[in-house]
């Protein structure tokens, strides 16, 4: 008997190691499936406050702290914006000191924990920019999805959609120069949003189903006066963006693409943001399998949101070396690949969805040698 109890318990042994593993990349997959609108991705540091003076804010030394431009400070409660680094400020050999543009709301205390986000303004467009807009509730797949629309002259609209760990508040860091340039704006709040309706399983799809949330923006758009559309995504936005203009039923209004930091493969991005949160290494397979198994995501190269052979229309892409979450090559890659439709702005020092942070006057103006021609 005692072959076979040690041949059980072997059995027992490899069988309860097997179901920790699945277990292990199924919680591994859930730092991208389950990664919250407007929270911090696992590869944000927290930085902690240690202390502010007028017009000045005093921060772990990070890369993250030292990174160029300016940036949202969100904390529990509170959210103020940062701007350069003053490097002449007297400060410690740990810690940074920024430029304060303002608070917000609440308040930043010394002991403080706060993250850098690219979400400049918070609140809505006419009270973070003084914009007129309205809130109108876009027909989708799964329910009413609500939108900010802020109206302009001219019949190319140009459709907003946020990615990840932003929520459409990222919007307006563009908003008022596009509003400049005349053109509507539509922000739109997809699937798993505040406000809007749920996944059927709760996940986050990483824009394999939500395109079809964009998809109804377009069609919204076309139906209250829309000629043409400019798709502007970040993130999974822009992977959304990319479906779009491939799959959409009125992807003949789409005149034109806008993509910041896009996510070409959602297998890197899921690697990528499962390993920030500590995840081993040999387990990052099982985070990819468990993904699929939850979600019915495909995988492999014709899977790929980016196929040079579907795209149609001119492609503006924001993207740099620095991105840790959506690799920057793929970018390249995809820009020699179409060269007769894709132009690549490269942006250094910048983190994933954050292209438009260290230069904006830089970005806007390449996005309005794009846009003139669109409009």
């Amino acid at each position: 008997m005692r072959p076979v109890k040690a041949t059980a318990a072997a059995v027992t042994a490899v069988v309860g190691a097997g179901a920790a593993a699945v277990a292990a990349g199924r919680l591994a997959s859930d730092a991208a499936l389950k990664a919250p609108a407007g929270r911090p991705l696992p590869t944000e540091p927290r930085l902690t406050v240690h202390g502010t003076a007028a017009g000045q804010v005093t921060l772990t030394r990070d890369l993250a702290s030292l990174r160029p431009g300016t940036y949202g400070l969100n904390g529990d409660g509170s959210h103020a914006v940062v701007g350069s680094v003053l490097a002449d400020a007297p400060h410690s050999a740990d810690t940074v000191v920024r430029r304060l543009e303002r608070v917000t709301h609440g308040a930043l205390e010394p002991g403080d924990k706060a993250w850098l986000t690219p979400n400049v303004y918070v609140g809505n467009p006419s009270a973070a920019l003084g914009l007129d807009h309205a809130d109108v509730d876009i027909p989708g797949e799964l329910g009413s999805l609500p939108a900010w629309f802020v109206p302009a002259a001219r019949d190319t609209w140009v459709i907003a959609v946020h990615g990840l760990g932003t929520t459409r508040e990222l919007a307006m860091n563009v908003m008022e120069f596009l509003h400049g340039l005349r053109l509507p704006v539509l922000a739109l709040a997809y699937r798993g949003d505040l406000g809007a309706p749920r996944s059927p399983d709760g996940l986050n799809h990483l824009g394999e189903t939500e395109w079809r949330d964009l998809d109804a923006a377009i069609r919204y758009a076309v139906r209250y006066g829309a000629e043409r559309v400019v798709l502007l995504g970040w993130s999974i936005g822009a992977t959304m963006a990319l479906r779009a203009a491939a799959h959409s039923g009125l992807r003949d209004r789409i005149s034109g693409l806008v993509l910041d930091s896009p996510v070409l493969s959602w297998e890197t991005t899921l690697r990528a943001l499962a390993a920030a949160r500590g995840t081993p290494g040999a387990l990052l397979p099982l985070a990819v399998r468990a993904a699929q198994g939850r979600t019915g995501m495909d995988s492999g190269h014709d899977a790929e949101p980016a196929d040079p052979d579907l795209l149609r229309v001119p492609t503006l892409i924001f993207h740099g070396p620095d991105d840790t979450v959506a690799p920057w090559n793929l970018s390249r890659r995809l820009a020699r690949r179409r060269p007769d439709l894709v132009s690549l702005q490269t942006v250094p020092r910048a983190p994933h969805g954050a292209m438009w942070n260290p230069d904006p006057a830089a970005y806007e103006e390449a996005l309005r040698r794009f846009m003139v021609p669109q409009m």
